[in-house]
């Protein structure tokens, strides 16, 4: 009976040690496999970012082409008034101020372009502030009577 019991002994620090084997196991796939969905998600998060980033800039390449393309225009307008428009009397003041405004607004486009017109708008509002809310109020009140009608 003593063999029966020392079998049984070693039949259960067998099965203890397969057991205590066996979770170590489990344990080491279960962080592989945590660790490996870290990994992953870690690298959408940064696939994600980095498309982000990559619109961003395009849209910014984009409205800075476009702010230019405007700019020109807007420069090639003024010198079309200048040659074409009255040189004398006050027609001929009036186109030349016009083509100077046209020519003076497209070089400032392309040169500063829409940063700079917010740098600017925001310069002249703490410059200006009751002069800029009563702008405001009034060009609200002109939006929202222009929609009810």
């Amino acid at each position: 009976m003593a063999t029966q019991s020392h079998g049984r002994s070693d039949w259960k620090s067998k099965a203890e040690e397969m057991a205590g084997q066996g979770a170590a196991a489990v344990a080491d796939k279960g962080e592989d496999m945590a660790t490996k969905a870290m990994e992953q998600a870690k690298n959408l998060g940064q696939n994600a970012m980095r498309s982000a980033s990559d619109a961003a800039t395009f849209v910014g390449d984009k409205a800075k082409a476009g702010t230019q393309a405007i700019g020109d225009t807007m420069e090639n307008l003024g010198k079309k008034v200048r040659e074409t428009g009255p040189h004398s009397g006050m027609l001929g003041t009036a186109s030349s101020s016009m083509a100077e405004a046209l020519e003076s607004s497209g070089h400032y486009l392309k040169e500063h372009g829409l940063s700079g017109i917010g740098e600017d708008v925001t310069s002249l509002i703490r410059r200006n502030p009751i002069p800029a809310v009563l702008a405001c109020v009034a060009f609200g009140y002109l939006i929202a009577r222009a929609s009810r009608s």
